[in-house]
């Protein structure tokens, strides 16, 4: 059997998306009266995903260790901000519970809707709303810090992302002579 070039197994994978997104919106879309030729193609979209849409394995772990050294670290941090920064005075029990269920609400409604979500983000603005609603007041500076945090994040993970690896990539061809 001859391989795919390395341009044609990039337009085929790409193709192989745009199939499996399009067989997404029919079905998504109730476009597709029988329910046996629907029942077809929500299986065809299914192995199509599985081509595409994958996590390699050493991935997930990567993301694993480090969310979990980050917690390990950094949970106290987190627990005092979150708990008793954000607001003037410290979050009550009541206050807490209904931060939670909105933050379950909302996560739930993302989530039932493909949406993606930070639940960090949820989680700390409801304990913002309850801490207003409540008229607790909120602190200026710990809602600016988090803000910055908010949306510097993203653009700060792409360049780490891109150094890290353009840093790898050189020494692999250059340092260690690796073709």
């Amino acid at each position: 059997m001859e391989s795919l070039a390395r341009e044609e197994r990039v337009n085929l994978r790409s193709e192989i998306y745009l199939v499996a997104d399009s067989l997404g919106e029919l079905i998504n879309g109730k476009r597709i009266s029988d329910p046996t030729a629907s029942a077809a193609l929500e299986q065809d979209k299914a192995d199509l995903d599985q081509i595409v849409k994958y996590i390699p394995t050493w991935v997930k772990v990567a993301v694993a260790i480090a969310l979990g050294m980050g917690t390990m670290i950094g949970w106290k941090r987190i627990v005092v901000t979150v708990g008793e920064k954000i607001g003037k005075s410290h979050l009550t029990y009541a206050q807490g519970a209904a931060a939670e269920l909105m933050a379950t609400a909302t996560i739930g409604l993302a989530d039932f809707m493909g949406l993606p979500v930070s639940t960090t983000h949820v989680l700390s603005s409801g304990i913002a709303g309850s801490m207003a609603a409540n008229r607790s007041g909120l602190q200026r500076d710990t809602l600016i810090s988090i803000l910055l945090a908010w949306v510097l994040t993203l653009p700060v993970c792409i360049f780490l992302g891109a150094t890290i690896f353009s840093t790898a990539l050189y020494m692999t061809l250059h340092v260690f002579g690796i073709p």
